[in-house]
């Protein structure tokens, strides 16, 4: 069996024939199965318990954002990559807030959807670089806007570095252990980083390192 197996939903089936050409061409990745629309997405991630679920949102029955509330909820460890036309904010948090490690754009399926899927198995986040591009410019662009500076320059190197371990999906704990630091510490630098940004929740701490080009 190949190392990590891969979940495809997409309702046109040309995308997901595309898709699987790629996969097929690599040693260590394999597809598990195929779904046409949300729901029937939900019922073979239980099914199958894919490492990777290469995700779309637009589908017929249960669209992908909601579809992987569900299954990230039945299985926390899954890596669920969403595939998207839109380069879109609003998209882009809610899935983040659902539980999706990732975002890729269809216009760079070809060339990085192998690497997103490596990078997702091995349980940190991936954002087409496209993505990490646009977050950065609109938020400089509200910044002037508003006459603001960028707030980044307010943590303390210790903050940017727990910050980061953050936004790569480590727990409060994860981040302790490998600092060597107490839980409450952490939980105490997290809620700083947090205020200092203007940041209410993970999903949106991790936007903001996407943006800051903190993490890939």
């Amino acid at each position: 069996m190949s190392d990590i197996q891969v979940l495809l939903v997409d309702d046109h089936g040309v995308v997901r024939k595309g898709l699987r050409f790629i996969l097929e061409q690599e040693p260590d990745l394999a597809v598990a199965g195929e779904a046409a629309d949300g729901r029937e997405a939900v019922r073979l991630a239980k099914e199958l318990s894919p490492h990777v679920i290469v995700m779309d949102i637009a589908m017929p029955q249960l669209n992908g954002i909601d579809a992987t509330a569900q299954i990230v909820k039945q299985n926390p460890s899954v890596g669920v990559l969403i595939l998207s036309m839109h380069n879109d904010e609003a998209y882009l948090l809610r899935a983040l807030e659902c539980g999706a490690r990732g975002f890729l754009l269809k216009d760079n399926a070809e060339e990085d959807l192998v690497r997103a899927i490596r990078i997702v198995a091995s349980g940190k986040p991936f954002f087409s670089p496209a993505i990490a591009q646009a977050l950065l410019e609109d938020y400089m662009r509200n910044l002037q806007q508003r006459n603001l500076q960028d707030s980044y320059s307010l943590l303390t190197d210790r903050e940017r570095e727990i910050l980061q371990l953050l936004a790569e999906g480590r727990s409060n704990k994860d981040v302790a252990n490998l600092l060597d630091l107490s839980v409450y510490t952490v939980e105490t630098h997290r809620t700083r980083i947090m205020q200092k940004l203007n940041l209410h929740n993970t999903a949106e701490l991790v936007l903001y390192a996407v943006r800051k080009k903190i993490i890939s």
